[in-house]
């Protein structure tokens, strides 16, 4: 990779972390985490992994789709956002179902749509 290159994929590194700041200050402020996993320019794809208190808080889920949402339309290189809070155990779903007090979950749901944010 060229010096070039390597200047851009820090370019689009820091503008994911300062949109992740500026947007979701919620985030760090109820002692939760958002860290970037993986990001792929070339196929302009990030992986970002919320933590601390982001594993098992209910409103997760709504966070993980508005960052989704918003980054791919602030961010014109970001053409694909997977995020997760590291609750599901494999790493492999993009998001995670809600779940709710009274509501067991269903392994048999395949929606990656969680509920709409309310931001």
């Amino acid at each position: 990779m060229s010096t070039d290159a390597s200047n851009t994929d820090d370019d689009l590194k820091e503008r994911v972390t300062n949109f992740l700041r500026r947007n979701f200050p919620q985030i760090q402020m109820h002692g939760g985490s958002a860290a970037i996993q993986h990001l792929d320019r070339e196929e302009g794809e990030v992986t970002i992994m919320l933590g601390g208190a982001c594993s098992g808080c209910g409103i997760s889920p709504m966070t993980i789709q508005a960052i989704k949402s918003r980054m791919v339309k602030e961010i014109p290189e970001i053409e694909k956002v997977n995020a997760e809070t590291g609750m599901g155990g494999d790493g492999g779903h993009d998001s995670m179902s809600p779940s709710f007090p009274g509501e067991s979950s269903s392994d048999d749901s395949d929606s990656d749509e969680g509920p709409q944010a309310p931001f």
